[in-house]
């Protein structure tokens, strides 16, 4: 039987396909050295696998609050210790000054904090972190100020804090574990006031007015007046 009879067969033809694509596969997916998607995949994997220390350096940010495992001393108070009950015990952030995990609940242990949701592309949180600085500044070790930026972009966090003169202890959480703990709408910004023993006072899902306006709602939630 000649070659153009048996091509003419319909079971030998789709044999006949069947090899065509597996020799197309294996040629597609042979490993090239040195080619151009490989390049490509590379560069990816390094543009996304952190913030630098020069980045985090420059922002020139304050670090986040020892936890009190890291501080010598007393040993912790019943107060202390009751900190890691309340609805963010166990959150494991990143500290944007530093990139290392910080236990926020022990950051914030045994002291009343005001923690602040925000993002680098929320126009209202530029308006709002200000003054919030000014605050944290006027308040001074009477209350803890921490930023919680709850977007993946933490090159961009950085940059936005560093713009704007901020320089506040911050936290990133791309995932928004904070508002999901506490409860609070998908909505930006977000203050969080917690008391010293770790249980939420009151989430504010508005924009600060001013500074005073801060001091104010501060005293009346969490009773500290500066």
């Amino acid at each position: 039987m000649s070659g153009a009879s048996l091509l003419r067969r319909p079971e030998l033809r789709w044999v006949l396909a069947a090899v065509i694509l597996v020799v197309a596969a294996t040629v597609a997916l042979w490993p090239r050295e040195g080619s151009e998607s490989t390049g490509t995949i590379s560069q990816t994997t390094r543009q996304t696998s952190g913030v630098s220390a020069e980045e985090r350096a420059a922002a020139e940010l304050a670090p986040c609050p020892a936890t009190q495992a890291s501080v010598s001393g007393p040993q912790p108070t019943a107060q202390t210790q009751a900190a890691g009950s309340g609805p963010l015990a166990g959150l494991q952030l990143t500290c944007l000054a530093d990139g290392k995990p910080t236990d926020l609940a022990a950051a914030l242990a045994g002291k009343p904090a005001l923690l602040n949701l925000w993002a680098y592309w929320c126009g209202p949180c530029a308006t709002e972190l200000p003054h919030l600085q000014e605050f944290a500044q006027r308040a001074g070790s009477a209350l803890t100020v921490m930023t919680v930026h709850s977007d993946p972009g933490e090159a961009m966090a950085l940059s936005r804090l560093s713009g704007l003169g901020i320089t506040l202890p911050g936290v990133e959480d791309p995932e928004a574990a904070v508002r999901s703990a506490v409860g609070a709408p998908a909505v930006l910004p977000v203050s969080v006031l917690v008391r010293a023993d770790g249980t939420i006072a009151s989430v504010e899902v508005r924009t600060f007015a001013d500074v005073a306006d801060i001091a104010d709602t501060v005293s009346a939630k969490l009773g500290v007046t500066v």
